[in-house]
């Protein structure tokens, strides 16, 4: 233990302990602005200097470790004057046009502002530009770019994909895509995950609600919203809402609105998917001859392009069946438009998701027909439609919690578990087991694969004598370990689940942003919506059985693969 002096007051930690973590132990704040705890501790910003008795320069707390009989003052008017001199200097390289900036309201240096009281211009602004594709589904404003490294470090050490990277020298160093390339050019998976680490606007999702008013202003067209599982986790966070008061029935009458006719649960074609991927899995898996293993799910886009752009010839170790947001977009335009008796192009389909990938997924070649066009519209991310519900001046407090519609909205307890990591496969495992034994397991069965890990989890199960090995993994340096150690034959699994987001959707890139991580709340709330759940089992969904029957047969039919399945090698990353 080292003992210590901070503002006059004795206290003591363990050896190792930084100055801003001893700070944090004894309920003593210190700013900070590029800091992330075990990613970015580079001391960039200079924001949580403080004064150290006998030591005549300040110090970063975040990367300076406490020392015995350390004097330490944490606000003493040179530190503040410092720290305001160098949010001066950030401000004189920043487009702080904050009304219109996305992050206004949740921007951590316009709070520093504010807790500083800064109020006028000190230095002339200088403002450099870089072109950007605007259709790409992330936007980066290098005028925003506070050079904090935070997204430099998550795409490293998080992600391990490296997307970005510092350019130029001196007074003209930034940050930018590496190598030189363009956003498109590179192997981003569009995960999201340096824009909710970033601190300002300088990264963020294509905003796409502009589409969407001038769709729900066409009179014509008949206007249905599909809403992902992890939505409503996370959707009232910036509403003023507890966990309890978000329920989808409010978040349904928000939509009926802001103008949408129809309001549908992706929890829907979430149990369509595990009909459809169980039942490949086990085609698979009773084939072992014909098919190289594990068999990798499908249902998130962002690792979907990892491993394309990353491990291309695993590409066909992929399940086929599309995700749950581009089976609901089939299904709407082909079985619900039928009932309707609406041609699919005078249907709009718009999808509210905890993700930035999906934006991409909806565009793909493999993902629209003549006859239907694209099968999903838009996606707006969870931020996005917190924005609309603002813009509406809806107070979602006053709303009725009423049901969702028919026939599109019946979901079980084992669809809504696909927004948290390992949901997939426990849902998955629930049908596999009823389809090899004709009856239910303990829904809670499967329980070994749940939850964040730092690699990655594994389990074996046993089903009617044939033994399962699984992996679940979340964010994408988790996987690229776990490939790795498939490729190098160091473990064997027959089915794995990869989220790209670290806790899977709970986490997505398209979330609410906080300055910490959330996704294990989130996580925890969706897996208690579960266990309430009446149906725990995706195959006993009443309005999937009814689907079945109407018009697609069974999992797995000619129509199945026709409306439901895809080529993954049918598009591709670059332009």
């Amino acid at each position: 233990m080292v003992n210590l002096t901070m503002n006059g007051t004795q206290i003591t930690v363990e050896d190792g302990t930084t100055i801003l973590e001893a700070a944090a132990q004894n309920d003593i704040y210190i700013p900070t602005l590029c800091f992330l705890k075990d990613i970015n501790e580079i001391g960039a910003c200079r924001i949580c200097v403080v004064e150290i008795e006998g030591i005549d320069r300040l110090v970063a707390a975040c990367n300076t470790p406490v020392e015995e009989g350390m004097v330490v003052l944490t606000h003493s008017a040179r530190v503040i004057t410092a720290r305001k001199s160098t949010l001066e200097l950030i401000l004189s390289e920043h487009n702080y046009t904050c009304p219109t900036c996305t992050r206004s309201g949740n921007c951590e240096l316009q709070s520093l502002c504010e807790e500083f009281g800064l109020s006028a211009e000190t230095y002339k602004r200088r403002l450099v530009s870089i072109d950007w594709n605007q259709d790409f589904p992330l936007i980066r404003e290098n005028e925003k770019c506070i050079k904090c490294m935070r997204c430099i470090q998550v795409c490293d050490k998080i992600q391990s994909l490296g997307i970005w990277d510092v350019a130029g020298t001196g007074a003209w160093t930034n940050i930018n895509v590496t190598g030189g390339k363009k956003i498109e050019e590179s192997d981003c998976a569009v995960c999201g995950q340096c824009v909710t680490h970033c601190p300002v606007g300088a990264l963020q999702a294509r905003h796409d609600k502009e589409f969407v008013y001038k769709a729900l202003s066409d009179k014509k067209k008949v206007k249905v919203v599909q809403v992902a599982p992890a939505v409503r986790a996370a959707w009232g966070e910036q509403l003023g809402l507890e966990p309890e008061e978000a329920t989808m029935g409010k978040m349904g009458e928000a939509l009926r609105q802001i103008g949408f006719d129809y309001v549908f649960d992706t929890n829907f074609s979430a149990d369509l998917t595990i009909m459809e991927e169980a039942s490949e899995f086990l085609e698979r898996f009773t084939n072992k001859e014909k098919h190289t293993f594990p068999m990798f799910t499908s249902c998130c886009p962002g690792w979907v392009r990892f491993l394309k752009s990353q491990y291309p010839d695993m590409v066909p170790q992929l399940s086929t069946a599309k995700s749950p947001q581009q089976m609901f977009g089939a299904v709407t335009k082909t079985y619900f438009a039928e009932k309707l008796g609406k041609d699919p192009k005078d249907i709009f389909l718009l999808s509210v998701m905890p993700c930035v990938a999906k934006k991409a997924e909806c565009a793909y070649e493999t993902m629209r027909t003549e006859e239907r066009g694209q099968d999903v519209d838009f996606v707006l991310t969870t931020r996005e439609f917190v924005k609309m519900v603002k813009a509406a001046n809806i107070n979602p407090k006053l709303l009725e919690d009423k049901p969702l519609d028919d026939p599109l909205s019946d979901g079980t307890g084992a669809a809504v578990i696909f927004g948290t990591t390992g949901g997939v496969m426990e849902a998955a495992l629930r049908s596999a087991y009823y389809f090899v034994t004709g009856k239910n397991p303990d829904p809670d069965a499967f329980k070994d694969v749940r939850g964040y890990h730092d690699g990655w989890n594994e389990a074996e199960f046993d089903i009617n004598g044939i033994k399962l090995r699984c992996a679940v993994a979340s964010g994408l340096g988790n996987t690229r370990k776990l490939i790795e150690a498939i490729r190098a034959g160091e473990v064997q699994y027959d089915f794995v689940e990869i989220m790209a987001c670290p806790g899977g959707c709970s986490g997505g890139g398209g979330q609410p942003i906080h300055k910490y991580d959330l996704f294990t709340e989130r996580g925890n709330r969706l897996r208690k919506l579960d266990e309430n759940n009446p149906i725990r089992f995706s195959h006993e969904n009443p309005a999937v059985q009814k689907l079945y029957e109407e018009y697609l047969e069974k999992p797995n039919s000619h129509k199945a693969h026709e409306l439901l399945h895809t080529d993954h090698n049918g598009w591709s990353m670059k332009p």
